[in-house]
């Protein structure tokens, strides 16, 4: 076990995509564990997917202040409302409507504050898109990234924690995946940036001493989570009498990540930075780190699909007597797709004493009643 090097109480914090999936997750749950911490979020709030889902994501953060004694806000020409925000507690919230694509932006917020950790989920998610738009993603995951770096270099930070993903593993055919691995067969542009990424980051931490660490996420899911994911769009196309599509003939396996899990595994990782030291010529060692976060437990598609139909008709999203054979087609594997997922947690496990648990049903069951909620079904 590492110990803590990060104390992360009266510090001030970047979270990067702070409007995403993961990123509004983790900001709420540093505020409410963390006495008198900062965190100033940046989000483009891009209309990949439905805004009023970012939107809602933004209104929760702020209900973690409980009761605001000061606030400094406006809305820009887009109807989004950025600004400062003071809890009762000491903590403080600050919303920054831009892209790390923006390096006037990132530089802003470098120079105006003391950052003391960066956690950067800010990225363009999805493969199927990157191969039909892939200027998105060398704007915010390698340019964005770039720039990101850069302030850390200028602007010394304790932590840089950074959002790498399963998909940099492509086709190996080894299982479970292992950081040891060799990665440079991406299958698709979403991966290359993402392995670009760890290396863009090695680089600098030799350079720089900068420490970071990088998060292989695989396949988060939960409540308010990204509609462009197979479980969010199935239910979409199921509630509305759609046909959904199961890629490989359902002979794909995903190791589904609830996202209260990778939560708790990024909070842990952002309270070690891994050590700086200097090898034998000099230079420092990078201090440099690569983690998965993943269930270490792979579900067949055809399983996953099954257990989501049980749990819509649980919360009443779908009717008892909903006809599921009758909306389903197998179909062939998709560009950029692989056929398998599969974390090896053991470091992770070694390391910070833990491993990602919550089974697929109680996932699932807190995504669908979520969704009863949202929508008013």
């Amino acid at each position: 076990m590492v110990e803590y090097n990060v104390n992360l109480e009266g510090k001030t914090v970047l979270v990067t995509g702070a409007a995403g999936f993961i990123g509004s997750n983790l900001v709420k749950r540093l505020f409410y564990e963390v006495k008198n911490i900062h965190i100033i979020g940046i989000d483009s709030i891009t209309d990949y997917y439905d805004v009023n889902i970012k939107y809602e994501r933004l209104k929760e953060i702020k209900r973690c202040l409980t009761v605001i004694v000061d606030q400094k806000s406006e809305m820009d020409e887009n109807g989004v409302e950025s600004g400062f925000y003071q809890g009762q507690n000491g903590s403080s919230w600050t919303f920054v409507h831009a892209s790390i694509a923006d390096k006037e932006a990132v530089d802003k917020i470098f120079t105006e504050n003391n950052i003391s950790v960066v956690v950067n989920l800010a990225a363009q998610a999805g493969v199927r898109y990157s191969i039909t738009n892939p200027d998105a993603y060398i704007q915010s995951n390698l340019i964005g990234f770039y720039n990101i770096l850069e302030a850390c270099r200028h602007h010394e930070v304790e932590h840089l924690v950074y959002a790498s993903s399963s998909s940099v593993y492509g086709s190996n055919k080894k299982v479970p995946y292992s950081t040891d691995d060799k990665v440079d067969n991406p299958v698709s542009l979403y991966a290359a940036t993402k392995k670009s990424n760890e290396l863009m980051a090695h680089a600098y931490s030799k350079l720089y001493n900068i420490p970071s660490t990088g998060l292989r996420f695989f396949t988060v899911y939960g409540p308010a989570g990204r509609p462009d994911m197979a479980y969010f769009g199935f239910t979409n196309k199921l509630v509305k009498g759609e046909t959904i599509k199961i890629f490989n003939y359902g002979n794909c396996k995903r190791d589904f990540t609830f996202v209260d899990d990778i939560v708790e595994g990024v909070v842990r990782i952002m309270q070690h930075a891994p050590e700086k030291q200097n090898g034998e010529d000099g230079l420092p060692i990078p201090p440099y780190k690569v983690y998965n976060i993943g269930n270490n437990h792979p579900e067949n598609l055809l399983d996953f699909v099954t257990t989501l139909q049980e749990e819509l008709v649980r919360a009443g999203v779908l009717s008892n007597d909903f006809d599921f054979e009758a909306h389903k087609e197998l179909v062939p594997m998709q560009p950029g797709d692989v056929p398998v997922t599969y974390a090896d947690t053991t470091p992770l496990e070694q390391d910070f004493g833990f491993k990602p648990s919550t089974s697929l049903r109680k996932g699932l069951r807190r995504f669908a009643e979520w969704y009863a909620q949202y929508y008013n079904n």
